[in-house]
């Protein structure tokens, strides 16, 4: 069983990020031991959205268009409504998205990431939630919406909001934790 001390984990994440979804997310996975990298579009550091302004900066390890998917047991897609409409417009990050999702990794997307997957193709049939204003487009790509605190199919966990960090990133761990498994891009 794989362990998280042992783990390499990638958040892609740009300008606009609510700031605790990748702050937790970060934080409390190194806690836990795992070596965790930041990927950004120009591999400089970006700027966080807090309490409806900018928030923190948070320096990055390397650009997105250098990602190697398979140094990487797991990907964490941040919210906010800035960072992921960005990303989901550039080539190279939806691509690199697609393929952690091909390549049978885990990839963990929280609030209004999950357009993020949207735009890959990889969310028909697979349970899934979000912020509330974006469940109509999960549906209408074929997702089975779902209002929980944390939902998971075939690898891919997503959640709603800032209030579920908690069970987001403990899904996390538990995911790495039982290591590899099959999953299926759609």
């Amino acid at each position: 069983m794989p362990k998280i001390t042992e783990a390499k984990i990638l958040i892609m994440a740009t300008h606009g990020f609510e700031q605790s979804e990748l702050e937790v997310p970060l934080n409390g996975l190194r806690e836990k031991g795992a070596t965790v990298d930041v990927a950004t579009l120009d591999g400089k550091a970006i700027k966080g959205w807090k309490d409806n302004d900018w928030g923190d900066e948070f320096s990055a390890d390397l650009k997105i268009a250098d990602v190697k998917v398979d140094d990487y047991i797991a990907l964490v897609l941040p919210g906010g409504q800035m960072n992921p409409d960005i990303l989901r417009t550039d080539k190279e990050t939806v691509a690199k998205v697609r393929e952690f999702v091909s390549a049978d990794k885990i990839v963990a997307a929280i609030c209004h990431a999950p357009w993020l997957l949207i735009e890959a193709g990889v969310v028909k049939g697979r349970e899934m939630t979000s912020y509330h204003s974006i469940r109509t487009d999960l549906k209408n790509a074929g997702a089975n919406v779902v209002d929980k605190e944390v939902a998971i199919s075939n690898g891919i966990i997503t959640s709603r909001s800032p209030e579920d960090l908690e069970a987001f990133v403990a899904k996390i761990v538990e995911e790495v934790k039982e290591g590899e498994h099959q999953r299926k891009v759609a």
